[in-house]
């Protein structure tokens, strides 16, 4: 009988040991209203939503005028404040740059293979992204993105977000244009979400 408690309480600090350790430590960058608010929405969204599979870092910044970006620090602005999926696809899309950032080697062969597939890719906002290099690496982000947000939100409700996203247009037109071919190459690359 000790023993059995033993063993149930070793498993119970291991399991409360865990659970911490995927906890996301989220704090607005100026505490002005909107960013304390889209703290709050995200707050609620991670403990609706299981995103374990999808976390890389544990930090998140909200600021209010910045453009959301990966690194150093996770930072989302609140430009999808009161919208759950489109906040969610957000950060689901900066928390995957850091998977493809331990994946350097094969993000470079895929962009290789990119540049191949799509020689005249558009850079800049809204249809790119900001250099070339990053155009084609969010070929396999924004595809990533998709895959996660329909495994979280369904195809109906993804289909509704990525219509509304207001940049990267060219991107993810051409990713569910071209999804087959996409995914063969993410597969390829071993860059797809096991």
């Amino acid at each position: 009988m000790t023993r059995r408690l033993i063993t149930l309480a070793a498993l119970l600090l291991f399991s409360v040991g865990a659970f911490a350790a995927d906890a996301i430590d989220i704090k607005a960058s100026h505490h002005s209203a909107g960013e304390l608010r889209e703290k709050l929405e995200l707050e609620q969204l991670l403990k609706k939503y299981d995103v374990s599979k999808y976390t890389f870092t544990h930090t998140v910044v909200t600021e209010e005028r910045a453009m959301n970006h990966a690194f150093p620090v996770l930072t989302l602005n609140v430009h999808f404040l009161g919208s759950d999926d489109e906040l969610l696809s957000s950060f689901l899309h900066e928390q995957l740059h850091w998977y493809l950032a331990q994946h350097r080697l094969a993000m470079e062969d895929a962009v290789r293979q990119l540049k191949t597939m799509y020689p005249r890719a558009p850079i800049g906002l809204p249809e790119g992204a900001d250099t070339e290099y990053s155009t084609y690496g969010h070929l396999v982000d924004c595809y990533l993105e998709i895959q996660a947000d329909r495994v979280l939100i369904g195809r109906e409700r993804t289909d509704r977000v990525i219509k509304n996203k207001p940049w990267y247009t060219w991107i993810y037109k051409t990713i569910l244009q071209d999804e087959d071919r996409i995914a063969a190459l993410v597969k390829a690359e071993r860059l797809e979400m096991n």
